[in-house]
C-alpha cells in the first residue's frame, strides 16, 4: 500500500526570499534595492564581510502593541515553493550540500517509486514565527498537562493552508491518507495543527506522524542563543553576530524549555552570586537586557502549555547520548555580553533527552499507536540521513 508524504520542516529547513526596497542599510557594501532574492540559505551572504547585510535582512521586529512582527523596513519575504518538496529537500537552492535537508528520504522515496511532483509534498513556512497569542503573563506554578482551547495567530494562514494541502494530496492520490514526516520544530507544529482538528478529519486525512528528533517540550540551546548564539557550526562566523537576528525571532522563545517537563525550580542558569531555574525566566530577560524575549514567550506560552495528544498514529524517532547543552554558566553576575560556559547533559546534540522523549506521554492519553524508537549516538541533524533510520522509515511506509 502506497502511503504518500507530506514533509513539514524544523527551524531553517525551508528556503525564504526577500526582495528589497530600503532607504538605509548597515554598511556600504549592502544593497538598498533587488529583485527576489534567496534569502535562506544563501551562504554566499553569510560570509564575514556581508553577514550584517544578510542579519538586517532577515531579522525581525517585535511590536508589543500588536503581538506582532514585522521585517526592517525595506524588506518583503516569501516563502516559495508551496507544496514543491524541492524547497524542503535543499534550503539552498544551489544544492550546495551544507544545505542538504529532507533530500535523502525524498531520494529514497523516489527509489521506491513516488514521483516529486505528484505524491511527495512539502509544506515550508517562516519558521521566524511561531503560534503565538497576546495573553497574561502565565505562572508556572501548579501546572498541569491540560489547557484551555486556543486560537492561531501569526501562523494561522500557514495552518489554513496545511489543511487544504493535506485535502488536496488526500483527493489526487487515489483518496489515500498521507503521512507527516517532520523534522524538529516541525513535530509541534504538526502537533499545534492536529489540536484544531476534529477526530472525523485525522481519521480520514491522516495515516500518521513520523516525528524525527520532534522538540516536543523545547530545548535548553533556545537559552543558550538567547545568551550567545550560534554560530551554525561555522568557524568563519560569530555566533555573537548571528544573535542579533536569531533572537529576533518568535520561534526562538517558542522553543525555550517547557514548564511541563522542567521543574519550576530547576536551574538553567547560574553567576557567582545567583541562580535562574526555570520559573524565573522573566528575570534572566531582564538581566539580558532583551525583554521583547520574554514577551515573545509570554504569547506563545498557551501553545506550550496546551499538550493534549495529536490523536493519530505516531513514529517518535530520535537519537541520544550525544552531549547536549544542560545549563549555562556564568563567570560574572553582570550577565550582559558576557559568554557563559555551557554545562552538557544528554540529547541529540540539539534538543535535550527529556524534550525529545516527551512523546511517551501521549501513550495513555490515545488509542492510536505511539512508538519511541531511540538511535544512539545519532544527532539532530544526521537522523535525516542515518541508513538505520531509513530503513526505519522504509519499513513504516511499506515501501
Amino acid at each position: 500500500m502506497i502511503i504518500f508524504p507530506l514533509l513539514v520542516p524544523g527551524y531553517g529547513g525551508n528556503q525564504i526570499d526577500a526582495k528589497l526596497h530600503k532607504t538605509s542599510t548597515p554598511s556600504v557594501y549592502c544593497s538598498k534595492d533587488s529583485d527576489w532574492f534567496n534569502l535562506w540559505l544563501n551562504l554566499e551572504q553569510i560570509v564575514p564581510l556581508v553577514v550584517n547585510c544578510w542579519v538586517d535582512n532577515i531579522k525581525l521586529y517585535y511590536d508589543n502593541v500588536t503581538k506582532t512582527t514585522h521585517n526592517t523596513p525595506g524588506v518583503e519575504t516569501r516563502v516559495p515553493g508551496w507544496g514543491d518538496p524541492e524547497v524542503v529537500h535543499w534550503i539552498d537552492p544551489s544544492h550546495n550540500m551544507n544545505g542538504a535537508y529532507f533530500i535523502d528520504i525524498g531520494n529514497l522515496l523516489i527509489s521506491r517509486g513516488y514521483d516529486s511532483k505528484k505524491n511527495i509534498r512539502g509544506a515550508p513556512y517562516d519558521f521566524r514565527k511561531a503560534p503565538s497569542k497576546c495573553c497574561k503573563c502565565l505562572s508556572t506554578e501548579n501546572l498541569t498537562l491540560k489547557s484551555a482551547s486556543i486560537s492561531l495567530d501569526e501562523n494561522r494562514q500557514y495552518f489554513i493552508d496545511l489543511k487544504e494541502l493535506v485535502e488536496a494530496t488526500y483527493e489526487t492520490n487515489d483518496r489515500i491518507p498521507i503521512t507527516f514526516i517532520a523534522h524538529s520544530m516541525g513535530s509541534p507544529m504538526i502537533l499545534v495543527f492536529l489540536q484544531q482538528q476534529t477526530s472525523e478529519w485525522k481519521e480520514k486525512y491522516i495515516a500518521r506522524v513520523i516525528s524525527l528528533a520532534g522538540a516536543w517540550a523545547g530545548s535548553v540551546k533556545a537559552l543558550k542563543v538567547y545568551a550567545m548564539g550560534d554560530d551554525l557550526d561555522s568557524f568563519l562566523l560569530s555566533g555573537k553576530v548571528l544573535r542579533e537576528e536569531q533572537i529576533s525571532n518568535p520561534s526562538t522563545a517558542w522553543l525555550l524549555p517547557s514548564p511541563l517537563f522542567w521543574g519550576g525550580n530547576e536551574v538553567l542558569v547560574t553567576t557567582p552570586k545567583r541562580t535562574y531555574t526555570m520559573g524565573q525566566l522573566e528575570q534572566f530577560f531582564n538581566d539580558l537586557d532583551f525583554r521583547n524575549g520574554w514577551e515573545m514567550r509570554k504569547n506563545a506560552m498557551r501553545y506550550v502549555l496546551n499538550f493534549n495528544a495529536p490523536g493519530v498514529e505516531l513514529h517518535c524517532i530520535y537519537g541520544d547520548r550525544v552531549p547536549t547543552v544542560e545549563k549555562l554558566i556564568y563567570e560574572k553576575d553582570d550577565i550582559t555580553g558576557e559568554t557563559p560556559t555551557l554545562l552538557m547533559g544528554l540529547g541529540d546534540g540539539t534538543v535535550n533527552r527529556r524534550s525529545l522523549r516527551a512523546c511517551k506521554y501521549w501513550s495513555g492519553y490515545q488509542t492510536a499507536n505511539i512508538s519511541n524508537v531511540v538511535f544512539s549516538g545519532v544527532n539532530h541533524m544526521d537522523i535525516l540521513k542515518n541508513k538505520k533510520v531509513l530503513n526505519y522509515i522504509t519499513r513504516i511506509m511499506q515501501i
